[in-house]
């Protein structure tokens, strides 16, 4: 048995397929579907943030992503809103009918965040975060999980069966690209990844094109990719003004250059049997 009990192929043939309910339509993550998660790095602003979450549901993401809590290199970047952003996630909720997801850092950020996002994402930084881990297992809220900046496969399947062991069963990895010789490009994406994933666990696996690369002239190429070697979607992140954002404005796609993609994406979604991830 692989060390990864719960999260292995011998423990669970079938493939875990999550709802993700959303005041609109629910959102279906796993084999057979490519969703589609899109939104800015950062929430700025109650009005941008609004404007284009309204204007991504018009062209079709699944759930608006928006992070409120950022965990920065530099101390001197922009942080994030923080707590004062969560009624923004809300509303932009309330007004698409898209569910939302957003970074956890602290445990004690657990209160708010679960009892207004959809998804808990744990971020690079946090995969082997154990105390984290282990309290997002006792709860019945779907938890991304994503892969470390230089973590093997084995350490992040090991990072999802500490929720897995708490009793959560809902859980999504996130392939973002690793740290490797390579600085031509932001990390090194690792599409590989995405059939062994398949063959070793049941979870669905999703890919971030945006933090893979750091560039929004590859976000496009590598999505496609993703959905080609099989993933069951992607994250990317998109801004109205990406010269102009206060986080990873160099790899965002605007509003219109995501239109195009996630058109491409369907297209490679029906060769692999994929369909859009809800019912719009």
């Amino acid at each position: 048995m692989k060390p990864f009990h719960l999260a292995s192929r011998e423990y669970c043939a079938s493939d875990t397929v999550i709802t993700i309910a959303s005041p609109a339509d629910s959102v279906m993550v796993g084999e057979g579907y490519c969703t589609v998660i899109a939104g800015p790095c950062a929430v700025e602003n109650r009005t941008d943030y609004i404007k284009l979450a309204i204007r991504l549901k018009e062209l079709g993401a699944d759930i608006l992503r928006g992070g409120l809590f950022k965990p920065r290199t530099s101390p001197y970047s922009f942080q994030g809103l923080g707590r004062s952003g969560v009624d923004i996630l809300v509303e932009a909720r309330a007004e698409t009918g898209l569910p939302v997801i957003t970074e956890i850092m602290d445990i004690r950020d657990l209160d708010i965040l679960y009892a207004n996002v959809d998804i808990l994402q744990v971020g690079s930084r946090n995969m082997q975060n154990y105390s984290l881990l282990e309290e997002l297992g006792r709860l019945d809220k779907p938890v991304m999980i994503k892969r470390g900046l230089s973590a093997t496969i084995e350490e992040w399947l090991l990072a999802a069966e500490y929720v897995l062991k708490g009793g959560n069963r809902q859980i999504i990895l996130c392939e973002r690209g690793i740290r490797t010789f390579e600085t031509y490009t932001r990390n090194t994406v690792d599409i590989g990844a995405v059939p062994l994933i398949k063959q070793l666990t049941h979870l669905p696996i999703i890919v971030d094109p945006s933090h893979a690369t750091g560039k929004w002239k590859m976000v496009a190429p590598i999505a496609n990719a993703a959905i080609a070697a099989g993933a069951d979607g992607v994250m990317v992140e998109v801004h109205q003004d990406p010269d102009h954002a206060l986080s990873d404005g160099k790899q965002s796609l605007t509003p219109e250059n995501f239109a195009q993609m996630r058109a491409q994406l369907l297209k490679h979604a029906q060769i692999n049997r994929k369909q859009p991830s809800t019912a719009r």
